[in-house]
């Protein structure tokens, strides 16, 4: 406090030392506190009492260590005497002169509104007012004193104050220490502004204020925030928290015994809690935007003028590391901002709480929602140990949960802004690892999932220690949600019984799967949801209707095999696995589809046609390069868009079409548009000739290429025998297979009758076999179809008609086998068919037809065509069977039967 010191000339009278403050509190009519300027921390402050005047003792309540004393009530005049003074002099500056000290240190003096003594009196006005007296026995023999009387003379006059007629009763108090029902109180006001004086400031946050007009005296805590307190000791000290001082002090000065207006929010205890109002702003945000105080989750709920104000105000303070955020790391202080916000596209929901994204980048993140926690089993719903858990469908709410987050989120773009990095923890007795997660709060269209997610009831929100800033950055808003899907009953505050999901798992349940095949088999299209993808064509579904889960293979389709782990090793996974695998996932993954089911396997896996937004996933994938199309395609209505697919991916030669060498008979197919038959002979090794008169050839071009890759193959297989028995064979699978020469060849399994009965076709040569799974095993990598493709190619005899007798026919195939098998020979592509090409074929060395030839045995019967291109071939083996039929020979040993015997003997004209 600033003071002036002055004198007279030595012998004088010393003159009293002039000192200045700011009033801080008005103790009474007479009595006031004074502080200096603060510098550093919290002024000095000193009582200072009036002079030679009496004002009235306010009231008192009794002590709490005397629970038989009373409390004293105001006298007359002192409450009046009070406020005059408050409402002249709080927070102005004064200046006094201490005239006299007791031996106690009590000070008494003059006091004068302003920086000087030339200012107003204060104890003239006071007695002027009629609000104090002279003290008794004071004689006026100053010219201080002689004002003192004549204001006192002039006050009795006028009858003010004290002099006026009455007792003065009306000027006491009812002081209301206490509230039978603050719940009641806080109520009944509505959360209309009450006026108030502030009487005293606990700690920056605790005040005391008395409610006018009923003169209710009330602790009120500040809703929403906490300031540091003064701990109390054992021996009855206090010791201050850091800071607390300060926020004392901050208060203190804007508020101590002002004119203020309080919302009455809630009650704790018998402690209310507030909002106080000074036409200078609101207490409670400055002390959070200055560093004083933090946001306390029990009381912001209560905070009627917006809990997102208080947040923004403690953000404020934290980001500039104010006071009692000196220290303050922000938990997302090292990342960079790219890190911190971005959109992303949802690609799966992991549970009721957590999302995988993919980045712009093509980065896939893990994404945990902030401070919201799944539901989980508690209580009466604790898992039986004998029993596997299902938490999806087991945990009550989980299934809703997720099935709330998977339409609203899947597929979607959606905006992250990263909360808080929460530290991977390691593993105890009853809590499991976890590993490093990121947590953010996810918004799509405006709505925060989180809230939407408590708001329905299908989560909980976590509570934290008040010093725990790792937490949503719209943390009241799901406070508010929780206690509004509370009040509302919904889903775990439901007292409704909880939902119970009975889905029953069928994949690897053969029996079941059974059961079920021709349900779904009639059902045509069926409605499912892709749960899970093991492959590019190997998925689980959840079947809705049904309420089961499948394994599913897409149909018609060859797809690039994943990596395995076997027994005692790990199978690498074919090329362009993974890739398949990722493009079903990003397509099909928890999204609702169409599945129409054809058939299963041995294993129970339903087998059928997948399709999303009117697109057949097979089809999709061929059209990827990441699968080719399959020979059991062929019996599909899908035949056709596969082979298209196919054909172009053939064409870009990307992916598992990277090394595909177009095959010459392709550049023949444009013969059935030609107006003249086009012949151009390749040479081919015939290898097999089967019953109906079919016939395999391999390309001679390329038999040196098989030659090598089947001597390496051998090479390999000797070096690393495969295990006998290891070998599972699955339909439609490539594998190699010992003949019975002893050698290995490639095949592909077409049937598994049972482990001893495998029927397999050799690849490269056309044959079959029915062999043991002993005499089968893995195909090496190194040597599948997508090295070098299936050597033997099908073909049929054009112009030619197969006999359906079986004896005829036997005798024509047996022509063409002692012709014709293991020979080279010349092939030309005549024209197409469903099953396989038409050709005429041409011995090596005398260029002669075989197809003829048979023909003029009487072996076979001449197909008529009516193409142009034909025309002169067509009468050249018609002309030959002329020839037969009039030597009678084998067919024809009878005459021309087709007129009344042809249904008879197996033939149509």
């Amino acid at each position: 406090m600033a003071s002036t010191q002055s004198g007279s000339s030595s012998g004088g009278p010393a003159v009293p030392t002039v000192q200045r403050g700011i009033v801080k509190m008005v103790l009474s009519g007479c009595a006031i506190i004074v502080r200096g300027q603060p510098r550093g921390g919290p002024p000095p402050e000193r009582q200072i009492n009036l002079s030679n005047i009496r004002a009235g003792n306010l009231a008192r309540r009794a002590a709490a260590t005397q629970p038989d004393g009373k409390d004293t009530p105001d006298e007359p005049w002192a409450f009046p005497a009070r406020e005059f003074l408050r409402k002249k002099l709080i927070g102005k500056e004064v200046c006094f002169t201490i005239e006299n000290k007791t031996p106690q240190g009590r000070e008494y003096g003059m006091i004068y509104l302003g920086k000087d003594t030339n200012g107003e009196n204060i104890a003239e006005s006071l007695v002027a007012e009629g609000l104090a007296t002279r003290r008794e026995g004071m004689r006026a023999n100053n010219p201080e004193q002689n004002r003192l009387s004549e204001c006192e003379e002039q006050a009795k006059a006028s009858k003010k104050g004290m002099w006026s007629e009455g007792n003065g009763s009306h000027t006491i108090r009812d002081i209301k220490y206490t509230i039978e029902n603050p719940r009641h109180f806080v109520d009944s006001h509505h959360q209309k502004p009450v006026n108030a004086i502030i009487e005293h400031v606990r700690d920056g946050s605790v005040v005391r204020a008395l409610l006018l007009p009923d003169h209710y005296l009330v602790t009120v805590m500040l809703s929403g925030i906490k300031c540091p307190t003064f701990r109390r000791e054992a021996d009855g000290s206090e010791t201050p928290e850091p800071f607390a001082a300060e926020a004392k002090f901050f208060t203190e000065s804007r508020l101590l015994q002002r004119d203020v207006q309080i919302i009455l929010e809630s009650c704790h205890n018998q402690n209310i809690l507030g909002t106080i109002l000074h036409p200078n702003g609101n207490i409670t945000e400055l002390l959070l935007k200055e560093g004083f105080a933090r946001c306390v989750d029990w009381s912001i709920a209560v905070y009627t003028r917006g809990a997102e104000k208080l947040r923004a105000a403690e953000r404020f303070a934290k980001e500039r590391r104010l006071r009692i955020w000196r220290d303050y790391v922000a938990p997302t202080a090292n990342l960079d901002q790219k890190d911190k916000q971005f959109v992303a596209k949802v690609m799966q929901v992991l549970n009721a709480d957590a999302i995988v994204v993919k980045m712009n980048s093509g980065v896939y993140k893990t994404i945990h929602l902030s401070s919201i926690r799944p539901p989980r089993l508690e209580g009466d719903n604790i898992q039986d140990k004998n029993k596997k858990l299902r938490p999806l469908y087991d945990i009550p709410y989980m299934f809703e949960a997720r099935e709330f987050l998977r339409k609203k989120l899947i597929g979607k773009k959606v905006n992250v802004t990263v909360d808080y990095i929460r530290p991977a923890s390691p593993a105890t007795e009853t809590v499991p690892a976890f590993s490093e997660r990121t947590c953010a709060t996810v918004t799509i269209g405006g709505i925060n999932i989180a809230e939407a997610l408590v708001s329905k009831g299908l989560a909980t929100v976590i509570r934290y220690r008040q010093d725990d800033d790792q937490r949503s950055s719209h943390y009241d808003e799901l406070l508010a949600a929780e206690a509004r899907a509370i009040k509302n009953g919904k889903g775990l505050h439901s007292k409704k019984e909880v939902p119970i999901h009975r889905v029953a798992d069928i994949s690897g349940d053969t029996q079941k799967a059974k059961q079920f095949l021709p349900f779904l088999q009639r059902a045509g299209r069926s409605e499912a949801v892709v749960e899970y993808v093991f492959s590019g064509s190997r998925l689980k579904l959840y079947l809705p209707k049904e309420t089961c889960l499948i394994t599913f293979l897409l149909a018609g389709i060859e797809c690039p095999r994943g990596a395995r782990n076997l027994p005692g090793l790990v199978q690498e996974g074919e090329p362009f696995s993974e890739e398949a695998t990722l493009f079903t996932k990003e397509l099909v993954l928890q999204r609702e589809v169409e599945v129409e089911v054809e058939s299963m396997d041995k294993a129970g896996n339903f087998i059928g046609w997948l399709h999303m937004d009117g697109a057949n996933l097979s089809v999709l994938l061929v059209e990827q390069a990441l699968s080719k199309v399959h020979f059991t395609a062929e019996r599909s209505a899908y035949y056709k868009p596969l082979l298209s697919a196919e054909e172009a991916a053939k064409q870009r030669k990307e992916k598992v079409w990277a090394h595909y060498e177009e095959q010459p008979v392709e550049e023949v197919l444009p013969v059935l548009e030609e107006k003249e038959r086009s012949a151009s002979y390749k040479p081919v090794f015939v290898t097999e000739i089967t019953d109906d008169l079919h016939f395999y050839v391999q390309d001679v071009e390329t038999g040196t290429q098989l030659e090598k890759l089947m001597e390496n193959m051998r090479n390999d297989i000797s070096s690393h025998p495969p295990v006998e028995g290891s070998y599972s064979p699955r339909r439609g699978e490539f594998c190699i297979a010992k003949f019975v020469d002893g050698e290995w060849y490639r095949a592909r399994v077409e049937k598994v009758e049972s482990p001893a009965k495998v029927h397999v076709f050799y690849i490269d040569y056309g044959n079959r076999e029915i062999l043991p799974s002993t005499r089968l095993g893995t195909l090496p990598p190194a040597f599948s179809t997508r090295v070098l493709p299936a050597q033997a190619t099908e073909y049929a005899f054009a112009f030619i008609q197969v006999p359906q007798d079986e004896d005829a026919r036997t005798d024509a195939v047996d022509s063409v086998v002692r012709d014709i098998q293991n020979t080279q020979c010349l092939l030309n592509v005549e024209h197409l068919s469903a099953s396989c090409p038409h050709v005429t074929l041409q011995f090596a060395d005398s260029k002669g037809d075989v197809g003829l030839g048979l023909v003029k045995e009487g072996l076979v019967m001449v197909e008529v065509r009516k193409e142009k291109q034909f025309q002169k071939v067509i009468t050249e083996y018609l002309n030959a069977q002329e020839s037969a039929k009039s030597a009678r020979l084998n067919l024809w040993r009878y005459g021309d039967f087709r007129a009344d015997d042809a249904d008879e003997f197996g033939y149509s004209r």
